[in-house]
């Protein structure tokens, strides 16, 4: 592996392409930033695949694949830039076909009711439930994890573990951070409740992940020819890392702040984030271009 918490800043994929075959990629603040998708990255991934790469895109989206894909179509992502896609949503939706007849407390907007259409199990109210599911906030444009606190006492009084379908603490939407169902589950944790988290960092995920890219390969994929690219410190590079794959660290997203100017990232505040996370990286570039 050549992760280090001292990567060299690179000007686009194509400095690296030629040492990989396969791309795990990031998609919130990666591809698309909650709003519109970035033209340069969706570029970047349909030129490796180009070059003979296979792409699969690796989400905390706590949705169906075909979900993403209707949203990436509508940002305008094309679907050449990419092979497949692996969501925490649908490694969510596989824990709980498992688990036939489960009371499902759903905690997190409509939009994510999907994941359970065709399962055999019972959505209800928190007081019968015998598990909470958490894809995110009832309304993320006004709600903050604290809005939860209470709630939260009731459900550890009661036992109840909390299925987070999404482990991401925030993304981008647009301009502007909203907080996602990995904070609430961090606080869960906190507070002592049990949690049961599905999708990066953690290594479940990346099995599946790896398993796609060999069964869309027609062979094994050699772990050494799998390059990882995100934007989040605690999912994508601890991930990547604990994965023992390589990672490209796309500084623009959701820890722009903290490396100064977005397109001119401080080479030693990228460093120094690295070191103190105990993470590395092959290499970094503030958006994912060719």
């Amino acid at each position: 592996m050549a992760n280090s918490n001292h990567p060299p800043a690179l000007a686009g994929l194509s400095a690296l392409a030629g040492e990989y075959r396969f791309l795990l990629c990031d998609v919130w603040g990666v591809v698309h930033n909650g709003a519109a998708a970035i033209p340069e990255t969706s570029d970047a991934l349909s030129r490796f695949r180009e070059r003979g790469g296979i792409v699969v895109l690796l989400t905390n989206a706590p949705r169906r694949k075909g979900q993403v894909v209707d949203q990436l179509d509508r940002f305008g992502v094309p679907r050449g830039a990419y092979d497949d896609i692996v969501t925490s949503g649908e490694a969510t939706r596989t824990y709980f076909a498992g688990r036939p007849g489960e009371k499902i407390f759903h905690l997190g907007p409509d939009r994510d009711l999907p994941i359970y259409e065709g399962l055999d199990v019972a959505l209800t109210d928190a007081a019968s439930a015998a598990v909470i599911c958490c894809t995110g906030l009832f309304d993320d444009e006004t709600e903050t994890p604290d809005t939860y606190t209470a709630d939260m006492e009731v459900w550890r009084a009661r036992g109840l573990a909390m299925v987070c379908a999404n482990p991401d603490l925030v993304v981008e939407r647009g301009a502007r951070l909203v907080w996602c169902a990995g904070a609430l589950a961090e606080r869960y944790a906190a507070m002592g409740g049990k949690t049961i988290i599905f999708g990066k960092p953690h290594g479940p995920v990346y099995a599946t992940a790896l398993a796609r890219l060999s069964e869309i390969a027609g062979k094994p994929v050699e772990a050494a020819r799998v390059l990882a690219v995100g934007d989040g410190l605690n999912t994508d590079i601890r991930g990547a890392n604990q994965a023992n794959l390589d990672v490209l660290f796309v500084t623009g997203g959701i820890h722009a702040e903290a490396f100064g100017s977005r397109e001119n990232p401080d080479a030693r505040a990228v460093h120094a984030a690295l070191a103190e996370a105990g993470l590395g990286a092959r290499a970094y570039l503030w958006r994912l271009a060719w």
